[in-house]
């Protein structure tokens, strides 16, 4: 790793920095851990210096120089407009933020290498989407988060071509589950009933925490250089998903599903941005070879272990048996075919 050991985390307060900063400070080769985010943690981080400051603050200029920070770990872009102050703020942190966060970093004269967590909602998802997205595909988001986060990256690629001596990681992953995250994705899926778009049956990947932690230790520890999918090997349709949670779906017309995501948006219940509504219909699968192959690690679980992992750890107890799934589904297709006309299955 870079010499010292000395790394700052941004986003202390969340689940994926805390579990991160206690696997490194845990190991021998660190010599210091700093977690800097506006929240105060809720975590067990002991071993971690915490600061609370805003990315834009000058404090993290001060942090950066003072403490002789060689690594830097940015995972304070925030997919979860609320935690953030409503709909207004999310581009102000996740943009703005970085952006300072950054010109902070290029001022540090001790900083050697740099890790961002970046997820795969870059490449989009739409009708016209490649069955399969390998990392040098050009990202195609068109706002909110995964927009942000393009922007971040921007920002990332530029430090490091004006600043000899720097690494870049990018790492793109798929949605997270287990460890207590509790993401859009993650309340979506533990709904007694889970809303599908009629006719559409997305296909789904996705990355559990200890696989994700694990990838940002080894790049923090080693120099990764690069831009990495991070995912479980394997898809499950979304149909199959709702089969293992044992969750009856809803499926509702295409026309009738903003109106719908606007009203759990409404009622607080669920944050769904429209780049998660054409998620839901159309589904994304990113290629791990690079992760495999160049990176050097396999995730310990598939995109199937780590959702029947989640519904273990959640509690998710199935709400109907197999003998009657077929027939709740048939009856499901049938009100949706009389309300548009749509063929059933």
């Amino acid at each position: 790793m870079p010499d010292g050991g000395r790394i700052l985390i941004t986003g202390i307060a969340g689940v994926l920095a805390a579990q991160l900063a206690r696997r490194l400070s845990e190991h021998d080769d660190v010599d210091l851990v700093i977690g800097v985010d506006a929240r105060l943690p809720v975590h067990d981080l002991k071993q971690t210096r915490i600061v609370r400051a805003e990315l834009r603050s000058p404090e993290i200029v001060r942090v950066l120089e003072r403490e002789r920070i060689d690594t830097l770990v940015h995972l304070a872009v925030s997919s979860t407009p609320q935690q953030t102050g409503g709909r207004g703020r999310p581009k102000e942190h996740n943009v703005i933020g970085t952006m300072q966060l950054l010109a902070a970093a290029q001022r540090a004269p001790h900083l050697r290498n740099v890790v961002l967590k970046s997820t795969t909602a870059v490449y989009g998802s739409d009708a016209t989407s490649q069955a399969l997205f390998a990392e040098d595909v050009a990202t195609d988001a068109t706002g909110g988060y995964a927009k942000d986060v393009i922007e971040a990256e921007g920002y990332a690629r530029a430090l490091v071509r004006r600043r000899d001596g720097v690494v870049l990681t990018v790492l793109r992953f798929a949605n997270l589950l287990g460890g207590n995250i509790d993401s859009a994705f993650a309340q979506y899926l533990t709904f007694p009933v889970i809303p599908t778009v009629l006719g559409y049956d997305p296909r789904i990947q996705l990355c559990h925490t200890s696989d994700a932690v694990e990838v940002l230790v080894r790049s923090c520890l080693d120099n990764r250089p690069g831009i990495y999918n991070v995912a479980g090997d394997g898809v499950l349709y979304l149909s199959q998903i709702a089969r293992i949670a044992g969750r009856p779906t809803l499926p509702i017309p295409l026309p009738m599903v903003e109106g719908l995501a606007g009203v759990v948006r409404r009622a607080r219940r669920l944050d769904v941005p429209a780049g998660q509504l054409r998620y839901l219909s159309y589904g994304r699968v990113a290629d791990i070879s690079r992760l495999q192959d160049h990176f050097g690690y396999q995730p310990n679980y598939s995109t199937r272990a780590t959702l029947e992992a989640f519904l273990a750890e959640r509690g998710v107890r199935p709400l109907v048996d197999q003998s009657r799934w077929r027939q709740l589904e048939l009856r499901a297709w049938t009100l949706g075919r009389n309300i548009t006309g749509a063929q059933g299955p």
